[in-house]
This record gives structure tokens, C-alpha cells and sequence, in this order.
């Protein structure tokens, strides 16, 4: 299955096989040990580390749940009016499909397939970008892409990427993707990071947004063996990061922190093996009074 689709999610591999993820999970490791496949967070992938990217086929299949919310968190960050970029990517696809709602939005865009969701919506305007494109990701790179960025200016940028650490932000695996990115980047006032928890520890070749510049990461509640992602979106709240957790959302605990650089001394809790989740929703009750208020907010423009 890898081999033919290069790359295939641990859910979908224990229902081919009808068994439990626990098992599969502890068989992908052993292929892993033989070389024939490289483990990612959710799934496994084809052998080559830092140079290799998966097609568009291969990434709409993985996490699709977990893009879904995390999805329709980041369309609630957006206001009527509002001028916006957003990058390439199977979750700002996701993104791109509830922003149709939203009236008087600007969005610019070098991803087809964002332009595409938003086709149909007649009270948003598509910008896009020059550029070559690339089949891979129906994006457009290259330099015409990245001088018709330059000189714009909005109010926050909705970017992806291949994986995301503490340490050197956001990657990706192309060099020609990072570059456009990294435009868009300068082109925003705040940049929000959509990345699932299979991104989380994942480092590829090319920085795309240092985590100095990240303004929020939006994401989904790692499961509780996943130590290595709730690492991580500690280190990412250790560096001021504000985390917002879509998984929880729905239980009323929108964001896992609220503070602004350099607050650091209300880090995100973070769920250790075998802790009740309501360890990692537990938070300051000044930070408490901020999630109302976002609440409040999301509620109101939701009514609207």
C-alpha cells in the first residue's frame, strides 16, 4: 500500500487488515527496522527522510478527520472584511471550503485548489498568484509567484506545511513550495500554522515559518501515546506560541494557551501518558477569562 500510494495512515491500515492500530503499529516499526518504510506520525511513508514529499493523493487521505477540525477553528479566527493569504495544502483546501461563508473576504492564494473551493463563492474575492505551477500540490512557485507578492499586505497569512517543531518551525520538503511560503509569510501581519499532530516532530528539509515568527498554531489533541507531539507543542508554548487545540473546542476549551510573546509563565499543559485529558484542558484563571472572551467573540460572528 505504501508502495503504491507513498504514504497510508495507521487507521486506514488496520481496517485493510482488520486489526487493532496497537498492532499495526507495532508491525510498521518492524518494516521500518528492515528499511523498507519510514514511520510518520499516523502513518507511515517510503523511504527517504528529509527530501521526500508526498503528492496530492497521498496527503488528502491522511488525518482527514483531524484536518476537518482544525479547519473549522481557523475559518472562526476570520472577521467579515477581512484580507487574508492562504498557502497550499490539503488542510487549507479544508480551510478554503468554510471561508466561502464568510462575507466581503479577500483571500490571494497560490493554491489551485484553494482558488477552486472558493470559485463559486460570490461574496469573496480571489487574488491569485503568477507563477509555474506545480502538479504535485496545484500550487504556483517560482519567482513570478513571489514578485507578485511583493509590495501586498493583509492582515494574517493561514499556512501548512510537511512538519512542524519547536526548534526550527515550520518545513517543507520543496524548495521552490518554501519559498513561496516564506513570501506569503512577509506579506501578513499574523501568521497561524494549520498543522494535524502527525506534523508535530516531523522536520524536513526546508524552513518555511521560524517559530519566532509563528503567531498561533492551530492543530488537534495528540493521543495519549503520542509523547513526542505533546513535547513539542510544549516547546512551542515555552516560546510564546499561542496553541489552539480544535479537538477541544467542542468541550468549550478553545484554546490550550491564550498569551502573548514573551508570556511564558502560562505554558501549555501537556498530557502525559495515562493522564485524564482534563489535565491538558487545565489552565490559569486569568487565561480562562481570555478563552470566554474568544468564545464570545466566535459565538457572536457566528450568529451574524
Amino acid at each position: 500500500m505504501v508502495r503504491a500510494n507513498g504514504a497510508v495512515s495507521l487507521r486506514e491500515l488496520a481496517r485493510v487488515v482488520q486489526t487493532s492500530e496497537v498492532t499495526v503499529r507495532r508491525d510498521v516499526r518492524a518494516l521500518e527496522a528492515e528499511g523498507l518504510l519510514d514511520r510518520r506520525h499516523g502513518g507511515a511513508v517510503l523511504p527517504g527522510g528529509f527530501t521526500r514529499e508526498s503528492g496530492f493523493p497521498q496527503k488528502s487521505h491522511l488525518a482527514t478527520a483531524e484536518k476537518t477540525a482544525i479547519a473549522d477553528v481557523a475559518a472562526s479566527l476570520v472577521e467579515e472584511g477581512e484580507a487574508v493569504v492562504v498557502g497550499a495544502g490539503t488542510t487549507t483546501q479544508e480551510l478554503a471550503r468554510r471561508l466561502a461563508r464568510v462575507p466581503g473576504l479577500t483571500v490571494v492564494t497560490n493554491s489551485l485548489l484553494v482558488a477552486q473551493a472558493l470559485a463559486h463563492a460570490n461574496r469573496v474575492e480571489v487574488v491569485m498568484t503568477g507563477g509555474t505551477l506545480r502538479g504535485s500540490n496545484y500550487a504556483l512557485v517560482g519567482s513570478g509567484a513571489e514578485q507578485s507578492l511583493q509590495g501586498l499586505r493583509v492582515s494574517r497569512a493561514f499556512l501548512s506545511g510537511s512538519g512542524l517543531t519547536a526548534e526550527r518551525g515550520l518545513s517543507t520538503s520543496n524548495m521552490l513550495s518554501a519559498s513561496v511560503d516564506r513570501a506569503l509569510v512577509q506579506a501578513a501581519a499574523e501568521v497561524v500554522v494549520l498543522a494535524d499532530h502527525t506534523k508535530l516532530g516531523t522536520d524536513t528539509m526546508f524552513q518555511t515559518v521560524p517559530t519566532d515568527v509563528m503567531t498561533r498554531l492551530v492543530t488537534d489533541e495528540p493521543p495519549p501515546h503520542d509523547d513526542r507531539a505533546a513535547t513539542e507543542l510544549q516547546a512551542l508554548a515555552d516560546q510564546g506560541v499561542q496553541i489552539t487545540v480544535a479537538g477541544a473546542a467542542a468541550a468549550g476549551a478553545v484554546d490550550g494557551m491564550q498569551g502573548r510573546r514573551p508570556r511564558r509563565e502560562s505554558p501549555l499543559p501537556v498530557q502525559r501518558r495515562g493522564a485524564p485529558t482534563a489535565q491538558l484542558r487545565s489552565a490559569p484563571a486569568s487565561m480562562l477569562e481570555q478563552q470566554a472572551g474568544e468564545r464570545a467573540r466566535v459565538a457572536d460572528m457566528r450568529r451574524r
